[in-house]
């Protein structure tokens, strides 16, 4: 008879340090109020009702602070993190701002993997949740670089784009969608037309996605993607080149990755980063929202959606997210002499929107 084999993991099983960490991190979601889902004023004569998510007020000013927490969540659960552990991250946006402030939390090192042409204003966040930033001259190098650095410090790559619609709780435990639902439950129309989202991991429009499956809403899902991003061709004829990627942050990316799920995406909208930027602006000048360009670009998609269900005679509601505020932009995006640099002309672009505004008619 062959002895039992016994072997002991590389690693101590004693869990106390994780479960330490878990709970640091659940003590953090119950202290953090939901956040507001914000109902537009409507000029007279619409039957459609719009709505904001307003994720921005999230203690790090971001839709992202939902995604960083829950892949720490995920990495502890697996045993991939323990006491000590370097955490690396490519990302030079909201995802490193957020991931840092949870490893501050948790007592580890962290560092975001970036292409030098980072804004010092993006650094500057990162560095003041305790975070520390690594810069590669190629961008597409980040993916390599950021497994090199955990290998060789003995870390973890969280991998925010291959984990994010896996570590997310799609069937409920509070994630976005089980909230917009629960928000809306007193409204005219609960049960919104559409959900209108951009992809950046994916795992937001994935979460939403399978959730209203899984409830049997009636809703679809929207995604919209900016220029040279992947996601769009690819969900057009199934083929996925890489491209140049997106040039208004936070959404669209130079390839499919992983935690994008195409099939529970219902239609998908390209929206010119000319009218991103518009958009922006006008949720600035006219309702006084103070909101990041992917927000202008969801937000330029809904317009096209509400009007074509007031062609269509067609009440309802229509839901998206404000992801971030516009203060992260002030040498950017917000700055017209930086705008015409990049070459856009949103002239065009702000009268189709304050056309639909005021009328309900798409000109774009």
């Amino acid at each position: 008879m062959e002895p039992l084999t016994d072997v002991s993991p590389p690693r101590p099983t004693d869990r106390t340090w994780t479960d330490g960490a878990v709970r640091r991190l659940t003590a953090d979601a119950n202290r953090s109020a939901d956040t507001h889902l914000v109902k537009l004023p409507m000029p007279a004569g619409w039957d459609v009702e719009l709505y904001l998510k307003d994720e921005s007020t999230h203690p790090t000013g971001s839709l992202k602070h939902r995604l960083a927490r829950s892949l720490f969540l995920h990495a502890l659960c697996n045993g991939s993190i323990h006491e000590g552990t370097t955490i690396i991250e490519a990302s030079s946006g909201s995802t490193a701002v957020s991931e840092a402030y949870f490893a501050r939390m948790l007592g580890l090192p962290f560092v975001a993997v970036m292409h030098r042409s980072t804004s010092p204003g993006k650094i500057a966040l990162i560095e003041r949740e305790g975070g520390t930033c690594h810069l590669v001259d190629d961008p597409a190098a980040v993916y390599d670089v950021s497994r090199d650095l955990a290998q060789r410090h003995n870390g973890y790559f969280m991998d925010q784009f291959t984990y994010a619609e896996r570590a997310t709780d799609w069937r409920g435990n509070n994630n976005i969608a089980e909230s917009i639902f629960e928000q809306l439950a007193l409204e005219d129309h609960p049960v919104p037309s559409w959900i209108v989202v951009g992809a950046g991991t994916g795992g937001t429009s994935a979460t939403i996605g399978r959730y209203l499956r899984l409830k049997g809403h009636a809703s679809r899902l929207c995604v919209v993607d900016p220029q040279g991003s992947s996601f769009l061709p690819a969900f057009a004829d199934g083929q996925s080149p890489p491209t140049r990627g997106s040039r208004i942050e936070g959404i669209g990316r130079p390839r499919v990755e992983p935690s994008f799920v195409a099939g529970v995406v219902d239609r998908m909208l390209g929206v010119p980063d000319a009218a991103s930027i518009a958009t922006m602006r006008f949720l600035g000048s006219e309702l006084a929202l103070g909101c990041g360009p992917s927000t202008g670009t969801s937000m330029y998609g809904v317009l096209r959606l509400a009007c074509e269900m007031r062609a269509r005679q067609q009440p309802g509601s229509i839901v998206t997210l404000l992801c971030d505020d516009s203060s992260r932009y002030a040498d950017t995006y917000n700055r017209a002499e930086w705008v015409e640099a990049q070459g856009w002309d949103v002239e065009p672009y702000a009268r189709v929107v304050e056309h639909a505004w005021r009328t309900g008619e798409w000109t774009g």
